[in-house]
């Protein structure tokens, strides 16, 4: 078991311009993507759960929100923004995606589980969300962090570092880019 505080962080700040509204208001099953990333993160472990915002401004509980004034220019700056606003106790932190609806906190638990600084989940073999990030790293993961590109850059940049988990059977990371996407992944 990780001794230290995993903290968890929910970029959320989108304007969904193919989906046609921001993704944190999206409603999924009955609950709003933001809604259900911050649940994902709590019954994985995380607290406490920092949730970026952008382009919706949005209540939501259970989470602390913290905006990125710059969300046009994409996820990165999300990323560091969030990375930011982390309290110094969070040790770690599990980043999340909102528009994967279908990730199971099991994968969260799993990554934490790993015992890694830097730990991708898998499915299939494939490398997605959520990803596991270590203080140690935040720095590096946010300089590396420009436009739409995440942690990924990072993580490519040190393969060295980066424990894969497995998380098939903890869900499917399939994301909502369109409203075709949405209505697949509602009949799933």
């Amino acid at each position: 078991m990780r001794s230290g505080t995993v903290a968890g962080l929910l970029l959320a700040a989108g304007r969904g311009s193919r989906l046609g509204t921001p993704k944190a208001l999206v409603e999924f099953a009955g609950e709003r993507l933001v809604d259900r990333g911050v649940r994902l993160l709590d019954e994985g472990g995380c607290h406490p759960v920092v949730v970026v915002l952008g382009a919706a401004t949005v209540q939501v509980r259970g989470a602390v929100t913290v905006r990125n004034p710059g969300w046009a220019s994409g996820m990165g700056s999300s990323l560091r923004v969030g990375l930011a606003a982390l309290p110094e106790e969070a040790e770690f932190v599990v980043v999340v995606l909102v528009d994967q609806p279908l990730i199971r906190a099991g994968a969260v638990r799993a990554l934490i589980a790993s015992g890694a600084g830097l730990a991708v989940a898998t499915y299939g073999g494939r490398r997605r969300n959520p990803v596991l990030i270590g203080r140690e790293h935040f720095a590096g993961v946010a300089e590396l962090a420009e436009g739409d590109v995440g942690a990924r850059a990072y993580v490519r940049a040190h393969p060295e570092l980066v424990t894969e988990v497995p998380c098939d059977g903890h869900g499917d990371p399939a994301d909502i880019d369109t409203p075709e996407d949405l209505h697949l992944l509602e009949a799933e």
